[in-house]
């Protein structure tokens, strides 16, 4: 699971915002809120018509998955029978993807296309979950060895797979990998994502282009890389020294361009995550304020670029 995202009929809203500017970068921010929700994650997105998905957390702690336009208007939804909800991402199609745990705690991918949802099992999972889907109906995702994925707390270990429009999976995982993610899968075929591996289960980024790895670290970081998404050109945007109990000079999100790095924060965050970033250089994330509450939030460049 993303270090943050473990956090029915629609309901159409309108979106709760507020702008804000770092002048050292020469961002917008937009900081998304679903109405009335405890917490909200934008976990995948924006697609380029400016849509994205994530989750929002109701007065009794239960994760129901959402959409945003650009205009501000939110759908919320669950598969049926859901008691957890955790889209992934949206295409340009529209088409939604992500995780849901059923009455039994067991976790399953799923489709939503044209309001309709197919249930996704990786063949010998004990649970599943999906990250991604392109626009040539490729999906990336994960097979677990939890029924819950990790979900409810349980030890797990996850290994990231890729189905191809024909419905066969690949499986696969970084050289030295003991559990690996892929966030998302290119229209080129290229994943990213991110795995633990065999020393002090250091969480490192990767980049797997046209057969070959790249391992993505941040420079000086000393507590791990989280690669939450990448776009057409292989441009990637996480969070690096993760800590759940930060103090100082920790939880920052970062860019990964052409292999340069450059490191971003929400305007008075705590903690800033990117978890997605489109063709044209829109970020979504996650962001928890001074308060300890955790809100979505969508990066948008300046005329100027990053």
């Amino acid at each position: 699971m993303n270090m943050i995202k473990v956090f029915r009929p629609f309901a159409v809203c309108t979106i709760g915002v507020a702008l804000a500017m770092s002048t050292a970068s020469a961002q917008s921010y937009t900081q998304i809120d679903y109405p009335g929700a405890t917490a909200t994650t934008v976990n995948g997105g924006p697609n380029v018509e400016g849509t994205s998905v994530g989750s929002w957390v109701d007065s009794n702690g239960v994760y129901h998955g959402f959409s945003v336009t650009a205009g501000g208007v939110f759908k919320s939804f669950d598969p049926p029978g859901s008691i957890y909800t955790q889209p992934g991402f949206i295409n340009y199609q529209g088409v939604i993807v992500g995780e849901y745990l059923d009455a039994s705690a067991i976790s399953h991918g799923f489709i939503l296309a044209r309001g309709q949802f197919t249930v996704v099992d990786a063949p010998g999972a004990a649970g599943t979950g999906l990250s991604s889907n392109n626009d040539l109906g490729e999906l990336s995702g994960w097979a677990c060895t939890d029924p819950a994925c990790g979900v409810t707390g349980n030890s797990n270990t996850n290994q990231g797979f890729v189905i191809s429009r024909q419905g066969n999976y690949t499986f696969f995982g970084p050289p030295g990998a003991i559990s690996s993610e892929p966030s998302t899968v290119s229209l080129l075929g290229a994943v990213a994502g991110f795995y633990r591996d065999t020393v002090g289960e250091l969480r490192h980024g990767y980049l797997l282009s046209k057969g070959k790895y790249t391992t993505i670290d941040f420079p000086g970081a000393l507590y791990g890389t989280f690669v939450g998404g990448g776009n057409l050109t292989n441009d990637l945007v996480g969070v690096y020294n993760y800590r759940s109990n930060c103090t100082s000079d920790c939880n920052h999100g970062f860019l990964w361009r052409d292999g340069v790095f450059s490191s971003f924060d929400y305007p008075g965050a705590t903690l800033t995550e990117g978890t997605g970033i489109n063709s044209l250089g829109v970020i979504g994330g996650i962001f928890i304020d001074s308060s300890g509450n955790t809100h979505g939030f969508i990066r948008t460049p300046s005329w100027q670029g990053q």
